[in-house]
């Protein structure tokens, strides 16, 4: 997802990119779905540091961990989330 992603987009897509949280670039207030998916992209265990610091920013905002996968071959992470 390059460029600031708009609320459109992550509906549509139900995937926010942990750089655009980390970033303080969202606001998920309005977001009408339960899950969503977190997006990392980059090399190593650098993707997996994001979803998870991406992750615990959204605690406090009433999301909970749900779990993480990682596919090294396309050189994602996503860290699935669920609303309290």
């Amino acid at each position: 997802m390059p460029g600031r992603e708009s609320p459109e987009q992550i509906i549509r897509t139900r995937t926010v990119t942990a750089q655009a949280i980390l970033g303080n670039q969202v606001d998920l207030r309005t977001y009408p779905y339960r899950l969503l998916s977190v997006l990392a992209h980059g090399t190593g265990a650098d993707r997996v540091t994001q979803a998870v610091a991406a992750a615990e920013m959204l605690e406090a905002f009433g999301w909970e961990l749900v779990t993480i996968s990682e596919f090294t071959s396309s050189h994602l992470t996503y860290a699935i989330m669920r609303r309290r």
